[in-house]
């Protein structure tokens, strides 16, 4: 029996994810031809002439909490998709990358929440800038999506409302 496709939370939705991920040890000759394909900044930096050259599939970027932004940013138009790694639920670094990402760098397209991503966090992910989520394996997805739900008003201004509460009308 062929593998279930991955689910993530897009836009709102849930969704088959096509995206796979490109581990820092292979090596660029066996990088697939074709299809969508995540992988380090470390990755990009050594392999950036042939990864460019790819002509079937997407680009992704896969970001520690610890990279810097300006290793890549001179290349943003490239990636399809930034995905953020959450080695724990308590590091809250990625909500601060994502933020960068969306309000200095302009990046328009999908930022991914990935690694110990929980219910709890959904919310306060999407107002930083997230658009997607690969929520923890042992735990529903499903219920995930209610965490859209959770507030119906919120206070700050953030990447979802640049606007303070005071301010809108």
């Amino acid at each position: 029996m062929p593998k279930q496709p991955n689910k993530i939370i897009k836009d709102r939705k849930i969704i088959d994810d096509s995206w796979s991920v490109v581990s820092d040890d292979v090596d660029k000759n066996d990088i697939p031809a074709d299809g969508d394909i995540i992988f380090s900044v470390d990755f990009w930096v050594k392999n950036q002439k042939h990864l460019e050259s790819r002509s079937n599939g997407r680009l992704g970027l896969m970001l520690e909490s610890t990279d810097e932004i300006n290793l890549f940013s001179d290349n943003l138009g490239l990636f399809d998709i930034i995905s953020i790694n959450f080695p724990a639920f308590a590091d809250g670094r990625g909500y601060s990358v994502a933020r960068l990402l969306r309000e200095r760098y302009h990046f328009q397209k999908e930022i991914r929440a990935v690694g110990d991503v929980l219910r709890d966090q959904l919310f306060y992910m999407y107002r930083c800038g997230f658009n997607a989520f690969a929520i923890r394996e042992d735990r529903c997805i499903e219920d995930a999506l209610n965490a859209y739900n959770d507030f119906t008003v919120t206070y700050q201004a953030a990447s979802d409302n640049l606007n303070p509460i005071y301010r809108r009308a």
